[in-house]
Formats: structure tokens, C-alpha cells, sequence
């Protein structure tokens, strides 16, 4: 039989048609034990009837050169995609990063500044204190009238205290 041509359909299972031509074995059907004892060099590849198809069991055609090429060339440029992507994502990562950074060092000099100036008007409320403290003994004007910061109340809580 030769490349291409449809097999014998009188060919039974469990034997094989004689290839004397191509292997120099006796023209006569070889059987499995035959085959078990037969120099595999001799006969190669010519056994299996599939070799005559150019066929592989539970594989796919190879593609064509210019298929697998593209399908390379479509791989490339996905993962020049997905680089490019990640370096973006990475750069936008290390810009949000470093912004915030900046943001934190910012508030929290500004913290240290209005904690600073906290720290002045509590000084300063405290020598205001002791200044009116100091004026009251030479005063004229009425003492009832007048509240000291000692005794005057939360405005919020007076208001509260009415309702």
C-alpha cells in the first residue's frame, strides 16, 4: 500500500497486510506475536498506518509558518502592552506615593505651627489675665457689674441653663 492510498477493507483485525516490498519480511499477514519478535529497525515507522497519513493521534494540524508568526507577533505586542501598562501603573503609584508623602509633611507642619500658636494665646490670654487681676484693686468702676475670666461661664452652658 502506498502513501495516500485507502487501506484494504479485507484486512481483519489483529493482523496486518505483508510488507515484504518495503521491509523484506514475508509477503504473508503478520500476526501480534509475529510483530512482538519482528526487528523493529527493519520495519521503522512503516508499521504504524497512521504514518502513511502524515498524521500525530490527539494533536492538531500545525498551523502555517505565517500563522505561528503571527500569533508570535500578536504575543509581542500584548506584552509591549502589558509592559507599557506597568510601568504606567507603577509611575502613577510612585507619583500618588510621594503626594501624599508630600500632603503628610505638610499637615504636619502645619500641626506643629497651630500647636505652636495655641501654646502664644494661651501665654498670652494667661499675662491678660494677670494684667486685669493686677488693674481691679485701683479700678473705679463697679465690681458687680464686672466678670472676672475666673468667674465668668460658658456662654454655650448659660444658654443651655436658660432653656
Amino acid at each position: 500500500m502506498m502513501p495516500g492510498q485507502i487501506p484494504d477493507p479485507s484486512v481483519t483485525a489483529g493482523s496486518l497486510p505483508g510488507l515484504g516490498p518495503l521491509t523484506g519480511l514475508p509477503s504473508s499477514a503478520l500476526t501480534a506475536e509475529e510483530l512482538k519478535y519482528a526487528d523493529i529497525r527493519n520495519l521503522g515507522a512503516m508499521i504504524a498506518p497512521l504514518h502513511f497519513l502524515e498524521m500525530k493521534l490527539g494533536k492538531r494540524p500545525q498551523p502555517v509558518k505565517s500563522e505561528l508568526d503571527e500569533e508570535e507577533e500578536r504575543r509581542k505586542r500584548r506584552r509591549e502592552k502589558n509592559k507599557v501598562a506597568a510601568a504606567r501603573c507603577r509611575n502613577k503609584k510612585k507619583e500618588r506615593t510621594e503626594f501624599l508623602q508630600r500632603e503628610s509633611e505638610r499637615l504636619e507642619l502645619m500641626n506643629a505651627e497651630l500647636k505652636t500658636q495655641i501654646e502664644e494665646l494661651k501665654q498670652e490670654r494667661q499675662q491678660l489675665i494677670l494684667m486685669l487681676n493686677r488693674h481691679r484693686p485701683t479700678c473705679i468702676v463697679r465690681t458687680d457689674s464686672v466678670k472676672t475670666p475666673e468667674s465668668e461661664g460658658n456662654p454655650l452652658l448659660e444658654q443651655l441653663e436658660k432653656k
